[in-house]
């Protein structure tokens, strides 16, 4: 058993891209060896700011041999066909060949050869280079003279099998045993001859951490140490510390000192500037609760002074960045939100959908119409929804773009706005992702929710829907927003009243924009909702009257069709909200069939249904409605079911005791079904169809539908229809799998 060593040492490489490259080489290294027949006990790779590093234990020292077989023809096959298998399997004589006996197929020839295993110093020799060539870096360069590509200049490569060089070159790069340590503290040469080897005087005299989890601890404990030391609260940032965790090969936290006279300005000011310029963690006070005008950095040398000018040269950079945060709060201030909500008008959000200021107009009239829904007050959604997007052309935004919508609120607080419409301006935006919060004030719902309803039905509108994996407007997510804030806040809204009159707003904001297909699309549901005149007058002047009058009227189908098709987009979101919470999606599927789009109540149905399934009798009753569905689908093969199929009671009673008994359940359970569905009691609705699980196995049991009488067999699948109905009326049972 062998053990392998090979590391990549290169200048800098981003942090982002370590982790990934990090497992990626593992992964090939595996990959190449496993198809050359070699097998191993163990294999784990490292990464860090200058070098991939990949280790193989317990490595066979050579493939073992392999004895390949090529069947032949039959026995007596004419000459040709013989000669033909001679030259293929590089025999002389047939005589080289077996014969193998077949019960079937009878006595055909096979040629047997042996290929012999290969030294794992040979296959490595050629495998490392080709992953090297083969290697995928989301960027990659080259340098010099060659057309060698890697993600920054490659120094040098070491490939050490049981202590022993494997050479080879790539890109010029010659494989060798020796490698560098830190730039500062340990640069080495290193000459290695193992994992062992190479571990104990890297991490030793190099002064190089080879571990991401290694060193990722190194800054935990450091940061625990100095908040500890210094009465702080370490601010967590898990994103922070794992791209630290790739800048420092030996990572020591230091803590600095800011002005404290920089507290004035917005915490997420100063906490973003620390990060996004600087990589520094913020800490808050463990007196006050508030950020400490203090800053964590960690850097990538052992100061002789504890860190003391490291501290101090980085306060200076942080005071000048927060100096220009300054100028730019102060002078954000001092222009009103109206002001900037007013240029808004002149930056486009979309061509065929108007400018961001044309997205405000529509925004508001939604909000106002969405607050009493959510228990809002509709002049504050309408006031918060109008001043949501202003602080976008603040220089605060412009130079910090993750900070739109909380610029926004800290503007309207300091203008004298109500608190309600100033957070509201802020949470508008959320959620932004899976971990991201909801916002749960009724004004921050409205307008929320107004947002991402304007945004979708605009582009459902143009017809720029995602496709694929692509979502270049976060639509998605916008969608999944919208599920999210209604599920988690209970809220009773109608989707499928709501879109109409938003699509009308978009159309009718941007009407003039439109091409005559997209309009006809729909135009009926903008002119429902209070848009005729502006599109009679567009169709009018482009088509003629008589032909507008026409395009408009076959345009309703084309309208419901493109509503369906944003309530099934809807639906999906839902769905992965559902499995991610461990629910069946055809549950939500038989839900949806019903046209239900209020979120909650398919919520409630979805579960109720589940718990039912989960029973003997919602089992049963499953298995029955599939008979019966089955027996409907075949009639409906062999031609449609007559128009208006009902029940006739006096057949019914003159046929078996278990069709007379069925009839009677069926009757009692649509009536006893009103009041549970009536009072959204799904549970009870379910209890009340557990009721004809045995009426309906005894009908099957006892009864044949197909009777040679038509009449009777017709009133029969009526009975089936009936039965089939009253199920429907809680869910669509032919969705559900399983």
């Amino acid at each position: 058993m062998s053990e392998l060593l090979i590391e990549l040492f290169s200048e800098e490489i981003p942090a982002r891209m370590q982790a990934k490259a990090e497992a990626d080489l593992l992964a090939a290294l595996t990959a190449k060896l496993k198809e050359a027949g070699l097998g191993w006990k163990n294999a784990f790779a490292v990464s860090g700011p200058r070098r991939l590093t990949a280790v193989v234990e317990g490595l066979d020292a050579r493939s073992a041999d392999v004895r390949e077989e090529k069947k032949g023809p039959k026995v007596g096959a004419p000459e040709q066909a013989i000669a033909g298998f001679l030259r293929g399997a590089g025999l002389k004589d047939i005589s080289e060949a077996e014969i193998v006996s077949d019960p079937k197929k009878g006595d055909f020839y096979v040629a047997y050869s042996t290929v012999p295993g290969r030294d794992a110093k040979d296959v490595i020799a050629e495998a490392v280079p080709a992953i090297i060539r083969e290697f995928h870096w989301p960027k990659s360069m080259r340098w010099g003279t060659g057309d060698m590509r890697w993600v920054r200049p490659l120094q040098g490569i070491v490939c050490v099998l049981d202590g022993a060089v494997v050479p080879f070159e790539v890109g010029g790069v010659a494989s060798g045993n020796t490698t560098e340590g830190h730039r500062v503290h340990g640069r080495g040469p290193y000459t290695v001859t193992g994992w062992q080897d190479y571990k104990a005087q890297l991490e030793g005299k190099g002064n190089v951490i080879l571990s991401r989890d290694d060193r990722r601890q190194m800054i935990l404990d450091g940061i625990a140490k100095v908040c500890a030391e210094a009465g702080l609260d370490w601010i967590e940032d898990k994103g922070l510390l794992e791209e630290v965790t790739g800048l420092a090969e030996w990572p020591v936290v230091v803590l600095g000192q800011m002005d404290p006279a920089f507290l004035d300005l917005p915490p997420e000011v100063i906490t973003l500037s620390m990060r996004t310029h600087q990589k520094y963690f913020a800490a808050n006070s463990k007196k006050t609760g508030k950020l400490a005008p203090n800053f964590i950095v960690v850097a990538n040398i052992s100061a002789s002074d504890g860190g003391k000018k490291i501290a101090e040269g980085n306060a200076r950079v942080l005071s000048a960045r927060l100096s220009d945060a300054r100028f730019f709060w102060e002078k954000d201030k001092a222009t009103p939100l109206e002001m900037m909500s007013e240029k808004l008008k002149t930056i486009a959000f979309k061509e065929e959908l108007g400018s961001l200021g044309d997205k405000v107009e529509r925004v508001a009239a939604l909000a106002r119409e969405l607050a009493p829904k959510v228990g809002a007050d509709p002049d504050l959604a309408e006031r918060a929804a109008r001043l949501a997007k202003a602080d976008l052309v603040s220089e605060m935004v412009g130079e910090f773009p993750e900070l739109q919508g909380v610029m926004g609120r800290y503007y309207a607080l300091a203008a004298g706005e109500d608190a309600r419409v100033a957070d509201a301006i802020r949470d508008h935006y959320k959620p932004q992702g899976p971990s991201d919060s909801v916002p749960t004030e009724p004004v921050s719902i409205a307008v929320a929710l107004a947002d991402k309803l304007d945004t979708l039905v605009g582009f459902w509108a143009i017809d720029e829907k995602p496709t694929g994996s692509k979502d270049p407007f976060a639509l998605r997510r916008a969608a999944l927003g919208v599920v999210r804030v209604i599920l988690e806040n209970k809220l009773r809204i109608r989707l499928i009243q709501t879109t109409p009159r938003t699509i009308g707003r978009v159309l009718g904001g941007s009407y003039r924009r439109r091409e005559e297909q997209q309009l006809a699309v729909l135009g009926q549901i903008a002119a429902e909702y209070g848009f005729i005149e502006k599109f009679e007058e567009v169709y009018e002047a482009r088509l003629g009257k008589n032909a507008a009058a026409k395009f408009m009227a076959h345009s309703g189908q084309y309208a419901w069709e493109t509503v369906k098709d944003l309530l099934s987009f809807f639906a999906d979101r839902l769905k992965q909200v559902l499995r991610d919470q461990g629910k069946r999606h055809d549950l939500i599927d038989a839900v949806f069939a019903l046209g239900e789009d209020d979120l909650v109540l398919i919520v409630k149905r979805v579960e109720a249904l589940a718990a039912f399934l989960a029973t003997e009798d919602g089992a049963t009753l499953l298995a029955g409605y599939r008979r019966a569905a089955n027996i409907l689908k075949a009639e409906e093969k062999k031609g449609a079911l007559p128009e208006g199929l009902t029940v006739d009671p006096a057949l019914i009673a003159k046929g078996p005791a278990e069709e007379q008994a069925l009839w009677k359940a069926l009757g009692e359970a649509e009536a006893a079904l009103h009041a549970p569905l009536k009072a959204e009691d799904f549970a009870g609705a379910m209890g009340v169809l557990s009721g004809l699980r045995g009426p309906v196995d005894a009908f099957f049991e006892a009864v044949m539908v197909n009777d040679s009488d038509a009449k009777v067999r017709e009133n029969r699948l009526a009975l089936l229809l009936a039965v089939r109905g009253a199920l429907h009326k809680v869910a669509d049972f032919s969705k559900i799998e399983g």
